[in-house]
């Protein structure tokens, strides 16, 4: 493992994303992930509100052209797709920063998710 720059205000010293994306699976760190800034974090990243309005939406003009059974399916999982990424924005967050470098220097950087070595 690389040795982890040594922040310059005392804060947490910060760990690259391969020692994290390596690390992170065996427990070497300690993950702290702020939910409230999760939330609308990865909404924007996944943009579930497009998604769920687009479906919501096709939902609608399905259940106003006499198709009402599959138009009602088709809003209550936008609905529902909606509220689960945001109930779920935690784990969805780790995964995201996981896998990609650019994420992992975001939600560093914005204050999302702490890192810790254990």
């Amino acid at each position: 493992m690389t040795a982890a720059a040594q922040p310059d205000d005392g804060g947490v010293p910060y760990i690259a994303h391969d020692d994290f994306r390596r690390g992170a699976a065996h427990g070497h760190f300690r993950i702290v992930v702020n939910p409230s800034l999760a939330r609308p974090y990865v909404v924007r990243r996944t943009r579930v509100d497009l998604v769920a309005a687009v479906v919501i939406g096709s939902g609608a003009l399905l259940a106003l052209a006499g198709q009402a059974a599959p138009g009602i399916v088709l809003v209550a999982l936008g609905i529902l797709c909606n509220r689960l990424v945001r109930r779920q924005a935690a784990p969805i967050l780790l995964h995201l920063a996981i896998r990609n470098p650019g994420v992992y220097a975001d939600v560093t950087r914005l204050g999302v998710m702490e890192v810790q070595r254990a």
